[in-house]
């Protein structure tokens, strides 16, 4: 048997970022062959892995990838165990190129398809191979959750967590026009872009509701028209983008705001980590 040194192990060990007693025992079942000790810590970090799978991933990060010109926007939701793994800077580099291939790329139906895809900044490297690195050394779970692609002029924001995200389809404008009614959307929720696109079994709820307040105040039949409209346009500066004041000027709304600036709201999606719904 070959003699397995302090510096086999030690370049193992930088190599794989692994325990030096697992790089010694790799090297030393495969009589010091760096290569084969390469792919037995491989394979035994997926078989491992394979028996964690049913690990809760609570943690993780949204990542975006916009642009104007071309149009395009992507966003992906990658999940892991701990927070500590979410804010990893491999992890946060490996959702970024995510968003990248996903926007940028051939584009994919699911995240398995994403998986086996190129990384951007790893040419030669599938995100596959990335992912199952990143296992081996970290032995925690990723998944892929979410993916989502728009054909189409997007600006977006993810907050400084990382753990909410908006994509915005738009028609003009400028990228920080964008981002920054992007960032109102994050924080301000609203259900729909415009008022045409508001679930219209919703608006119906809400006027039945208001006629029959309006009723119980004893108004009168000539005039509880007028004043549904009028208590509705405070329903729809609640739920719909263009009608809500805007977080950095509320003088104005978001409408008026993206009007201004040249820029028509088309929809936006909204992702919280872990919300499917």
């Amino acid at each position: 048997m070959s003699q397995i040194t302090a510096t086999m192990v030690k370049e193992l060990r930088e190599e794989t970022q692994l325990p030096l007693m697992d790089c010694k025992r790799a090297l030393q079942e495969t009589d010091g062959d760096k290569e084969a000790a390469l792919r037995k810590l491989r394979e035994s970090g997926k078989k491992i892995m394979a028996m964690r799978q049913d690990r809760s991933t609570d943690e993780g990060r949204v990542a975006i990838y916009t642009s104007l010109k071309p149009g395009v926007g992507a966003m992906i939701e990658l999940q892991v165990e701990s927070a500590p793994v979410a804010n990893n800077d491999e992890v946060i580099q490996l959702a970024s190129d995510l968003a990248q291939q996903l926007a940028t790329g051939p584009g994919a139906r699911a995240p398995d398809d994403l998986w086996q895809q190129e990384a951007p900044s790893r040419k030669g490297v599938s995100f596959q191979q990335w992912k199952d690195e990143l296992e081996n050394k970290i032995r925690e779970v990723f998944r892929l959750s979410r993916i989502l692609r728009i054909d189409a002029p997007c600006g977006g924001y993810v907050h400084h967590d990382a753990k909410s995200g908006v994509l915005l389809e738009v028609e003009g404008g400028n990228a920080d026009l964008a981002k920054d009614i992007s960032m109102h959307v994050a924080a301000m929720r609203p259900k729909a872009a415009t008022t045409a696109e508001l679930d219209p079994a919703l608006v119906e709820k809400e006027r039945a509701i208001l006629t029959e307040q309006a009723k119980k105040e004893g108004k009168p039949e000539n005039i509880i028209g007028k004043m549904i409209e009028g208590r509705m346009r405070n329903f729809y500066a609640e739920h719909v983008l263009a009608e809500q004041p805007f977080v950095k000027d509320d003088k104005q709304t978001v409408g008026k705001v993206a009007a201004a600036g040249g820029m028509k709201l088309k929809r936006f999606v909204r992702w919280q980590l872990g919300e499917t719904g």
